[in-house]
């Protein structure tokens, strides 16, 4: 069984932490230890970026760790050798997220491909359209049981929605507002009420609310709403201000405790 259907199926009452970082920042190599942390510390799935040179749903943080990241001589084919073994030290979801370019390069099923053999068990391409993903790559992605997560914003339809929800699985990621990823000190009554409405829809796929929880308020408004929360620029910013990345992990679970 594919680890993300594990998860949920596992954890259907909600309560669900995923966790995103950029490969290779803010060190080279630091990608199996940032997992093994998340991992030893509870964290429920993690989400590895792909760094690009421009990101564009990415606030300015994970902006920094990308560019860092190619400085530091961060690639695809890199990352797959990093993690060739990573699935002797970790059991938690893994995902690979990042943009369509970086993932066209390579040859998307040479990629898919490539995932499997290191026991990746999805991947987030935001900017890859719908349309195309089910002309194009659905059935390549579903022969090697990788779940392909589709992101949906406020602005969705709901025939949209429904649409994905019934041609995809493993997770929704419901992005919390149409800008790009960031902090927030908590989610207004506007984002609330999108939470809502999708929730009310009674969707197959259970989903994660990602960009902008940072905090117990933005986790906990999450956690009422959806299945769990991602989250990515806190955990990012932690890394490049702890001494490891287990000091990293502490901290930010105090920050969505607290």
């Amino acid at each position: 069984m594919n680890r993300i259907t594990r998860l949920f199926e596992s954890k259907k009452q909600g309560g669900i932490l995923s966790v995103y970082f950029t490969a290779g920042y803010p060190s080279l190599n630091d990608t199996a230890p940032i997992l093994e942390a998340l991992e030893s510390h509870g964290v429920d799935m993690a989400e590895i970026g792909i760094p690009f040179s421009d990101p564009m749903a990415d606030g300015p943080v994970i902006q920094q760790s990308s560019a860092q990241a190619l400085r530091n001589g961060m690639s695809l084919r890199l990352l797959f050798e990093q993690l060739a073994d990573i699935r002797r030290t970790v059991d938690i979801p893994l995902l690979l997220m990042g943009y369509l370019n970086p993932v066209m390069q390579y040859g998307f099923e040479a990629f898919c491909r490539s995932c499997k053999a290191v026991g990746i068990d999805g991947m987030i391409i935001p900017d890859l359209p719908f349309a195309d993903y089910m002309a194009n790559y659905k059935n390549v992605a579903e022969s090697l049981d990788l779940k392909v997560v589709m992101l949906v914003t406020p602005e969705t339809s709901d025939a949209r929605i429904r649409l994905i929800d019934r041609h995809t699985d493993g997770f929704i990621y419901m992005v919390s507002s149409a800008s790009v990823t960031g902090v927030q000190q908590d989610f207004d009554e506007a984002r609330q009420s999108y939470f809502r409405r999708i929730h009310a829809m009674n969707l197959r796929n259970p989903r994660l609310i990602g960009f902008g929880v940072s905090n117990k308020a933005t986790f906990d408004a999450a956690l009422a709403h959806a299945s769990g929360a991602i989250i990515g620029s806190r955990f990012v910013r932690l890394l490049a201000e702890t001494a490891s990345p287990a000091e990293a992990v502490e901290k930010l679970q105090e920050a969505i405790s607290v």
